[in-house]
Order: C-alpha cells, then structure tokens, then sequence
C-alpha cells in the first residue's frame, strides 16, 4: 500500500499544532518554561509528521458556510415540526404520503450526502434512496414536500458549494 504525501497547508499545521498545544497544557497542567517548550516542540512535530498523510484537508470557508446554513436548517425543521404535529393533532389525519423523485445538479459527493441529510432531518420526510444525482424523498403530504419540489435546500446547498469543485 502507497500513501501519497500532500504539500502541507501551513494553516492547517498552524491549527493542528495550536490544537495539540492546548491538549499539551491542560493534560500536563503545568507552565514552566521546559515544558511549555517542550509542548510546544512535541506538538509542533506531531502535527508535521501527520500533515502530509491525513487524507483530511480543511477547507475553512466551506465549513464556514455550513454552519452558516445551520441556523436556516434549524429553522425550516422547527416550521416542518409544527407543521407534522398540526397533522397528527387533526382529528381526519389529512396525510397523503408521496414519493418525490429529485433530479438535482450538485456536482459534489459532499454535497449530496448534505441534501439527503437534510431532508430527512426534516420531519415530514426522508431520503428513501440516493442515486448519484437523483434522490427519492418520501413526504407525509404536499407541504411536507414542498421545500423538496421548489429546491429551497438544494439551493443553499448549492451556494454552500459554489467554489467546490465538482467530484460527481
């Protein structure tokens, strides 16, 4: 087996050996000089030696993107919530169960695996299966769906990924 070594992201080192530097200081909970320096070295070897093997590259502005989808996400379950409870509560039970096939243009495994995922933390519907660029989403009715068939979330997803390159 052949590992393919990577050029080091110097941020990446940066974050990594902060990381394991604050590990350092609250295990060792002690700060004279020879060990804060000796942490500091440790750390700083430990996190080269492991940069250029680590199949894990950051990529801050993506994953700064997705915690700025959250708060919307968030949102849209609370509404989908609401919206399942008022159909459970009504005494005629108006559930219409429907499967929705969605063809979408995320290019990106990512953020296919987003999409499913968010869909199916939404209550009302799940991703019943996944197809490269297909999904099929059940939803308990037309509403439940709707965020699905108008790609209101494939939309913010899109914009999660814009300068990703596309791996589909």
């Amino acid at each position: 087996m052949t590992t393919r070594s990577r050029p080091i992201s110097s941020k990446f080192l940066a974050l990594k050996t902060t990381a394991l530097f604050v590990l350092w200081i609250m295990l060792s909970a002690r700060f004279d000089w020879i060990h804060l320096t000796l942490g500091l070295a440790l750390s700083f070897s430990v996190a080269w030696i492991n940069s250029g093997h680590s199949p894990f590259v950051p990529k801050f502005r993506l994953w700064g993107n997705v915690v700025m989808y959250l708060p919307w996400l968030f949102w849209k379950i609370v509404q989908s919530s609401l919206h399942v409870s008022k159909l459970i509560l009504h005494p005629s039970l108006p559930i219409k169960p429907q499967l929705i096939h969605v063809e979408t243009k995320l290019g990106h495994h990512a953020a296919m695996v987003l999409l499913g995922n968010s869909i199916t933390l939404t209550p009302g519907t799940i991703t019943a299966e996944v197809d490269r660029n297909t999904l099929i989403v059940h939803a308990l009715d037309h509403a439940s769906g709707e965020d699905v068939t108008k790609k209101r979330i494939e939309a913010k997803i899109a914009e999660i990924f814009k300068d990703e390159e596309p791996d589909l």
